[in-house]
């Protein structure tokens, strides 16, 4: 826990003016993006705090793979069911506005405007999916 980190906060529901939405995982939360590039946004985020994606080892991949679960159940609660329109994925460092791992999860795809096709693009230097 960083006193510091805001999503370490939000996590620890410390930030009374974020909504978490429901997750199935007590070591992951998800709300909306602040700041949204799609009609639906959200972040899920460990409540334990990890750096970063380029600080992942493999004994991560579990919680990888449950932060997607997560980040595709809170998009078909919300009434997205066309997961072939998403994009999923981490900021690269030093390309990561908080450092705190958070996957963003973004739906539909396909009405990303320029720049955040531009920001959110498949597995380019700044963003992995």
């Amino acid at each position: 826990y960083d006193a510091k980190c805001v999503f370490c906060r939000i996590a620890r529901r410390e930030e009374p003016g974020t909504a978490l939405l429901p997750c199935e995982y007590e070591d992951l939360v998800c709300f909306r993006d602040i700041r949204p590039d799609a009609p639906h946004h959200y972040l899920v985020v460990p409540v334990e705090h990890m750096r970063n994606c380029k600080t992942l080892k493999t004994e991560h991949i579990p919680i990888v793979k449950r932060m997607m679960e997560v980040g595709k159940a809170v998009l078909q609660r919300n009434n997205f069911s066309d997961l072939n329109d998403i994009r999923m994925g981490f900021h690269w460092p030093p390309f990561c506005s908080i450092s705190h791992l958070h996957l963003h999860v973004l739906a539909p795809a396909s009405q990303l405007g320029f720049l955040s096709r531009l920001l959110y693009r498949i597995n380019s230097y700044w963003f992995i999916t």
